[in-house]
């Protein structure tokens, strides 16, 4: 039986050192893929000719985690309209929706850690919604190798002009909690008697439910929130709805999921950490069906050699660091801003879309 005191140090420990095990899973990862990947023997030529992809990656995850939205909402456009551009050669929906989503994987994990050491993310609340996610995010994986291109790039048009509206009709606001007002006494998470302190937390944070339901949750700065985890039925749906979209164009679960956290209540700062676990547990799901999925329904067999590992190699590292910049830019800048920016580009990108499933460009 596992000490829970020995437990709970380990635990600390990893986020304590976090940052040295986010950036050392894409060395790790591109060393394997380097060794293991069934490539053959292609030269130095075959890894070095996508380097300069890692600009465009690390630029697009730092936009989209400083949002916090799916990281493939920019990097499938990417590789539908620009890339082509710069090498003259264009990608399969489920080549460019699978590199998507592993970039998006580590990405996401990276930022996740961050939400988690500071305490502001819901984990019963995250682990039931990724449950009921999961079905559907399997199936819009699965669909991803049938369907044919234009109606995948006409749902991608309608998947982006959905989230360019909920941009624009969120208030992702980092709103101030209770607790964090200027000249008030800031307390210590774990510093008395009187605050929520669960034994099993990961990192500083506490939180405790009482019997009515309602949640108090104290965060790595002593500030507090308090909320209800009512609501699961409006967010079953979204989630169900993002979970196909996630599994079929790599985005999607996490701008519908956002909106309906913040319909039923759950803090802005809570609703965004819950919901960087979803999507990034969701992607690695999506991930693994990509890769390994397509001869479940007539699509590719379970051939490692169909994934474009001489461009994962540089997205991967790009995704994490980009995850790891976010919060500094979040600081820096308006985050409104840029949500803005992001939804205007969502919207031109989804006309551009459309125009492609109808043949008009």
């Amino acid at each position: 039986m596992n000490d829970p005191s020995s437990s709970g140090s380990i635990q600390k420990t990893f986020l304590k050192y976090q940052h040295v095990f986010v950036f050392l899973a894409p060395v790790l990862f591109v060393v394997g893929v380097y060794s293991f990947a069934p490539t053959g023997d292609p030269g130095a030529g075959y890894w070095l000719e996508y380097w300069w992809i890692f600009f465009f990656f690390l630029t697009g995850a730092t936009i989209v985690n400083t949002v916090g939205i799916s990281g493939s909402a920019l990097f499938v456009p990417f590789l539908i309209f620009i890339y082509p551009v710069i090498t003259g050669e264009g990608l399969s929906p489920e080549t460019l929706v699978k590199i998507g989503l592993i970039s998006e994987s580590f990405g996401l994990s990276s930022s996740s850690l961050a939400f988690i050491q500071y305490g502001l993310v819901d984990r019963r609340l995250a682990g039931s919604l990724v449950l009921g996610a999961v079905p559907f995010v399997v199936a819009g994986a699965l669909l991803s190798f049938i369907i044919p291109e234009p109606l995948f790039h006409a749902l991608l048009g309608i998947a982006l002009l959905a989230a360019s509206y909920l941009l624009f009709r969120a208030d992702l606001g980092h709103e101030e909690p209770a607790g964090s007002d200027d000249g008030a006494e800031q307390v210590s998470a774990d510093g008395g008697a009187e605050l929520p302190n669960d034994a099993d937390k990961l990192g500083p944070a506490g939180v405790s439910t009482n019997a009515d339901g309602i949640v108090t949750r104290v965060d790595r700065d002593g500030n507090d929130y308090e909320y209800s985890r009512g609501g699961y039925v409006e967010r079953f749906l979204n989630y169900s709805v993002g979970g196909i979209f996630q599994g079929l164009a790599g985005f999607g679960i996490g701008e519908l999921g956002i909106i309906s956290m913040l319909r039923t209540k759950v803090p802005v700062r809570v609703a965004i950490g819950t919901n960087h676990i979803v999507v990034a547990t969701t992607a690695v799901l999506a991930s693994l069906v990509h890769v390994f999925g397509g001869g479940l329904v007539g699509g590719h067999t379970m051939n490692l050699a169909t994934t474009r590992w001489d461009i994962v190699v540089w997205t991967v590292p790009a995704a994490t660091l980009g995850g790891q910049i976010a919060p500094y830019v979040s600081a820096a800048l308006d985050t409104g801003t840029i949500k803005k920016g992001v939804g205007v580009l969502f919207a031109v990108i989804a006309v551009a879309l459309f125009l492609m499933a109808t043949g008009g460009f």
